[in-house]
């Protein structure tokens, strides 16, 4: 198997068990794009034609106001990126989403992706589970962010997203947090 498709077929395997014939069809369809550091992989207002695998790399996703842009969430590891409510319901994503390092993505398009979903009825399992963690992901999110301190969440990012402490800059994670640098630099000296 080649190698740039070592990670996605790991995912699927581990989360997504596919029949054989139906994952190397999959697998087929994507096609490697590169993005250097500081591209816009994502674009609010602008419907999702792809489905996106971050094979490498590091993606913020965040979004943007005339006054300010807070981020929401953090891609380091291999994943699926794509807005799936846009993706799955053909509507204008809110989010944005840039590259922090140069990236390599696996994309499908939309269209490809659909037929495949019609001829492998496990392909549905696929978009239903994904709907599944990731409306769970964003109560949990919303709840911590509503109900915790900034202190509290970032002991949480350290115990639970130390790669994201190494990985990204500390405005980054400030933005996050939705505080200032000033003050993640304050919690980091009380904690450490």
């Amino acid at each position: 198997m080649n190698s740039e498709f070592k990670e996605i077929s790991k995912f699927f395997e581990t989360e997504y068990p596919l029949n054989k014939g139906g994952l190397k069809e999959l697998l087929a369809l994507f096609k490697t794009q590169n993005f250097e550091k500081g591209t816009q992989i994502l674009k609010a207002d602008q419907e999702e034609k792809q489905l996106r695998f971050l094979n490498k790399g590091v993606i913020r996703e965040y979004y943007a106001t005339s006054e300010k842009e807070t981020n929401i969430n953090f891609y380091t590891k291999p994943q699926f990126i794509t807005d799936l409510t846009s993706f799955n319901n053909d509507l204008k994503t809110k989010k944005n989403q840039e590259s922090l390092t140069k990236v390599s993505l696996l994309c499908i398009d939309k269209k490809a992706f659909r037929e495949l979903l019609e001829k492998y009825e496990c392909g549905k399992s696929f978009i239903d589970l994904s709907f599944q963690k990731l409306l769970k992901h964003k109560e949990l999110m919303e709840y911590n962010r509503i109900t915790k301190t900034a202190d509290e969440l970032y002991k949480e990012l350290f115990i639970y997203k130390p790669n994201w402490l190494e990985k990204i800059p500390q405005y980054h994670i400030a933005s996050y947090l939705n505080i200032t640098p000033e003050t993640l630099s304050r919690i980091r000296k009380r904690i450490y």
